[in-house]
């Protein structure tokens, strides 16, 4: 039987012609149904979740609970921190395989960023999802009332303007769906990304919207989700004349009504929406990629099951596993297809799929499959709002408790460094530093390993007027240079007593997907807890191990979502 915890959203199948859950296929593999009810509990509650939590959402016993926990952790997907499970960035590799796979942001999403410059208001994609939309890029403005929806948040139709849009294309059993839907959830409660709904409507009305928005080409929200918002929304069709996605340009009415988004905006949102078609025309058809090489699943499996025994589900590490057999250039896969990508067998992987089709991951189109939006409900919404120190905060932590010293990541900040994640040590002489806290670039190791990626040009002004604080601090510009040359060709800097007498360092960069250095990762410790040679020896490996889990935690959660560095 299937999880008694799960929403009507969560359960209807993915087949048109359902409008109700539907019966478990006999060959579903349980433990995956069973793991993904624990990711979308866990997601529901921002990415953080108590395992005895996570027993009463999901109605599952404890002990399944625990051995689900232990095997996403195992996997990466989860981070066990003492009685709490915690969302990992790696976990967006699935959410990343349905955006590589579906294109359209990486299409799409510079026009939506350079139309939100422009207006300095709020712009986002989204994606019909059955009765539902789903954002897949957001490009937000700071301010003390923006919008907080999330790549991969999911809002029912009647509620947003891109819903009467993609109305428009529904069958009847899409409209006979959403109304026992509506039936069924007059609140919204299996929409956990908008406040409940006080004032039920009548049916009538949102079909009246879609009328309009057929005849119109554009549609409105005013305030249909909370007091305040306002939205305007215009579809963006592909070559077949179908809606692709919905572009919106959402607001506060303390800027403008929806009437005047209307008025002043909607051109300008049109403008937009015509070079965005246009861009679909003109991109290359996507080509298949090369057959991928198998991923040696079985083995790691096995290795893992030998490990950690009943703790480890195997069955739902691999039906997971076979959500990242799509991407770009493998939008659709035969059975067979997936079978070589990920190394399983065929019947492991025809039962994988046939299970994440009956909940509504992937879709069958004969002899193929496709991942479908719902997907980025698997931990995509709380993720994609991480910062890097929050991706850095875990590796800081298992790196000082291995060394015993304080480590740290920091960021550049003109000429200085500012820190913005750190563990420090519990020792008499300690290294007092706290997050925020701003020194002299040119006197750290963490400020030499980034001005070290700099150019001549953007080093220069950052190198002039220094001053020594302490004796050994090293102030000369050329010297300084010849310094940083030598630390861009080694990857690291070690500093000693430059910027207080006594205190030793050593710090290695953090790149992101371009191999930009966009921060900086360091140990840092009193002169007399190790020499030179032992910070090169037994430190340095260690730093640059953690620096580089940081990056591949960074490269996976900023493939489609942005990545703040502070």
């Amino acid at each position: 039987m299937p999880p008694t915890h799960l929403t009507p959203t969560d359960l209807t199948p993915a087949k048109p012609d359902a409008v109700g859950p539907a019966v478990v296929p006999v060959e579903a593999v349980a433990p995956l149904i069973r793991g993904i009810t624990v990711l979308l509990r866990l997601t529901e509650a921002g990415g953080t979740s108590s395992l005895s939590a996570l027993e009463k959402a999901t109605g599952l016993a404890r002990s399944t609970v625990d051995r689900i926990a232990a095997t996403l952790a195992r996997m990466g997907y989860v981070r066990l921190d003492g009685r709490d499970a915690v969302l990992t960035p790696r976990l967006m590799e699935l959410g990343n395989a349905y955006l590589a796979a579906l294109r359209l942001p990486r299409l799409l999403d510079r026009r939506a960023d350079a139309l939100a410059d422009e207006l300095d208001e709020s712009v986002s994609l989204a994606v019909g999802d059955r009765d539902g939309i789903r954002f897949i890029h957001q490009a937000t403005r700071r301010r003390a009332m923006s919008l907080s929806f999330r790549i991969g948040d999911l809002l029912p139709a009647e509620r947003t303007a891109p819903g009467p849009l993609f109305a428009t294309q529904w069958t009847d059993e899409d409209w006979t769906r959403w109304r026992e839907r509506r039936a069924a959830d007059p609140e919204d409660h299996g929409f956990p990304a908008v406040p409940p709904r006080e004032h039920p409507t009548e049916d009538e009305e949102f079909e009246e919207r879609t009328r309009e928005a057929a005849a119109r080409g554009w549609a409105l929200d005013d305030q249909l989700i909370e007091p305040g918002l306002v939205a305007v929304s215009v579809p963006v069709r592909d070559r077949g004349g179908r809606i692709a996605c919905v572009v919106s340009v959402v607001s506060h009415t303390s800027r403008h009504t929806a009437d005047s988004l209307r008025d002043t905006l909607l051109p300008r949102l049109r403008a937009t929406v015509r070079a965005m078609e246009r861009d679909l025309r003109d991109a290359p058809a996507q080509q298949p990629a090369a057959p991928a090489a198998p991923a040696g699943l079985a083995t790691w499996t096995g290795a893992s099951k030998h490990e950690l025994g009943r703790e480890f589900i195997e069955s739902l590490a691999r039906g997971l596993t076979v959500i990242t057999a799509f991407g770009e250039g493998r939008a659709e896969l035969t059975l067979t297809e997936v079978a070589q990508a990920t190394g399983l067998a065929r019947a492991t992987a025809r039962r994988a799929l046939i299970t994440l089709e009956y909940l509504g991951q992937v879709a069958a189109h004969g002899r193929t499959f496709t991942l479908t939006p719902r997907v980025l409900a698997l931990g995509f919404p709380p993720l994609s709002r991480t910062t890097l120190p929050q991706i850095a905060a875990p590796h800081l932590a298992e790196l000082a408790d291995r060394l015993h010293d304080s480590a740290s990541l920091a960021v550049l900040a003109g000429g200085e460094i500012q820190y913005t994640a750190r563990v420090a040590t519990s020792r008499i002489m300690s290294v007092n530093i706290t997050v925020g806290t701003r020194f002299p670039a040119y006197a750290t190791s963490l400020g030499r390993v980034m001005l070290a990626d700099l150019t001549e040009a953007e080093r220069g002004p950052l190198l002039t007027g220094l001053h020594a604080l302490t004796p050994h601090t090293v102030t000369d510009p050329g010297a300084l240079t010849t310094t940083l040359d030598r630390v861009r060709e080694a990857g690291y800097a070690l500093v000693d007593g430059e910027l207080e007498e006594g205190l030793r360092s050593i710090a290695v960069p953090v790149r992101d997907r371009t191999g930009r250095v966009v921060a900086a990762v360091n140990v840092a410790m009193h002169s007399s807890r190790r020499t030179v040679e032992q910070c090169l020896g037994e430190v340095l490996p260690e730093l640059a191990a953690t620096a580089g889990r940081i990056e591949g935690d960074l490269r996976v959660a900023g493939r489609f979502a942005r990545v703040p560095v502070a």
